[in-house]
């Protein structure tokens, strides 16, 4: 079983912001398991985080920039890049500005930057998306599409057509995730003559140089463009070389441009939160058709997960039986709605009920056609809740649990006699002053049943 990564101490970097022109101070932390990667604006009040999820996506005009409450992250491609390409999970960014440092275009100076930290094996099992079927997604206006298939590992094709003599078809391929850092990590963004003299004339790339982006001379390049690019960059003299880059930039790949096409694929695709066990075909790439992508795959992603039902063997002894279960919960016979309970986390809990003929509540509950009522249903999943909650404090038994609210309630089949229902509680959010608010779900013969968003508190006893 792959286990989930971090570095295993801080390592910072310093740099100019590409859009910005301003000095940035970018530190690469270790973070829990199960964390994932997450922007810190360490020059703000409050230090807010910005987690690196797709859902945060606002802009990717220029960039893939991310905002959460109003403070936002721009250009968050390449940093994400660099942390996929190193099969890192868990990794806090703590920042100074609103982008990272743009360094040479690439991800090469991350990479050695995390590689310096060392990378640390944690504990919890890594969370794969395995791909089973095919996903896609096209842009009828651009042609652009993606498409996600089965692979036994995460690879990368790109297919990029910039109708452009100079530039023309290229495409790039990367058929391990682990060959990242050789062979795509150092590939540098590009940009074309007339995107760079639009982008001055907004005063939009205070911090670009000739040395972190190429340049692609697509137009016939006039004497007063040439001075304006001159002042831009501090120059005394550019030219266009023979193979039509500006000033002195030698390539690093005749196919450097779909490169790091599918550099910016990775970073994007970072953004639906899990690693991907697939094959991506990007054709005509960027970042809004990357991003538009990754919400229908983490999307697809949270249904898969909503109906993919825990499995256990039970046969084999629970975490807790009946009596361990009472110990706990104040609930006694006929209210105790929970037998076992099969696994227990910080932030979980799984625990199961075999639906018996002789329940009490089926004498009156259609005895001619009888339904485990969904209320009793509901009270089963807080009830495992409970079980959560209480395991938090030194003495259970002296603690009562009570319900406070509950929101989204779905019941999707019925509950008959002999049903062996199995109920999953996650946290919402951490459990503060005893009240616990948790996402629940109950399955039965590999359906889900009933769900739930449930908020309890425990009391002590009076």
């Amino acid at each position: 079983m792959l286990k989930q990564k971090t570095i295993q101490k801080e390592v910072t970097l310093t740099g100019i912001g590409l859009h910005t022109g301003k000095n940035v101070t970018m530190v690469f932390k270790p973070a829990p398991e199960n964390y994932g990667y997450a922007f810190v604006r360490v020059d703000l009040e409050g230090n807010p985080t910005i987690e690196a999820k797709v859902e945060y996506v606002t802009e990717t005009e220029r960039g893939t920039n991310l905002e959460k409450k109003g403070v936002s992250i721009n250009t968050s491609e390449h940093v994400l890049a660099a942390a996929v390409g190193l099969q890192i999970d868990n990794l806090i960014i703590e920042i100074d500005a609103s982008e990272p440092p743009i360094m040479d275009g690439s991800s090469k100076f991350f990479i050695e930057a995390l590689e310096s930290a060392g990378i640390a094996e944690q504990n919890a099992p890594v969370e794969e998306y395995i791909v089973k079927e095919v996903v896609s997604y096209k842009d009828e206006a651009t042609g652009s599409e993606i498409i996600l298939m089965p692979a036994d590992e995460y690879q990368i094709t790109t297919m990029v057509d910039f109708g452009t003599q100079i530039l023309g078809t290229q495409n790039a391929t990367l058929d391990s995730i682990a060959k990242f850092k050789e062979e795509i990590s150092a590939a540098r963004t590009f940009s074309f003559l007339h995107e760079l003299e639009m982008l001055l004339e907004h005063n939009l790339i205070k911090g670009g140089d000739l040395n972190n982006a190429i340049v692609y001379v697509d137009k016939e390049i006039s004497a007063e463009t040439l001075e304006r690019l001159k002042k831009a960059f501090g120059k005394d003299e550019i030219k266009v070389t023979p193979n039509g880059i500006l000033d002195n930039l030698e390539l690093h790949w005749a196919n450097e441009a779909a490169k790091h096409k599918l550099l910016d694929v990775i970073g994007d695709l970072a953004l639906v939160g899990t690693r991907i066990r697939g094959k991506v075909i990007a054709n005509k790439p960027g970042h809004k058709i990357n991003t538009l992508f990754a919400k229908r795959l983490a999307n697809i992603i949270k249904q898969e997960k909503r109906k993919s039902v825990p499995t256990y063997d039970l046969n084999q002894p629970p975490l807790m039986d009946i009596n361990q279960i009472m110990k706990l919960l104040p609930h006694r016979p006929p209210f105790l709605l929970i037998d076992r309970i099969l696994d227990l986390g910080d932030d979980f809990v799984v625990g199961m009920k075999n639906v018996s003929m002789n329940e009490p509540f089926f004498v009156g509950h259609f005895p001619e056609a009888p339904v485990m009522p969904g209320v009793l249903q509901v009270e089963a999943m807080a009830q495992c809740g409970g079980i959560l909650v209480l395991s938090t404090v030194p003495d259970p038994e002296n603690y009562l649990t009570y319900f406070m609210k509950m929101d989204n309630v779905k019941f999707k089949q019925k509950v008959l006699p002999g049903d062996t229902l199995i109920f999953k509680a996650e946290l919402i959010s951490p459990i503060r002053r005893g009240i616990c608010h948790m996402r629940s779900v109950g399955y039965a013969n590999g359906r889900i049943v009933v769900e739930a968003e449930l908020m309890a508190q425990i009391a002590r006893k009076k």
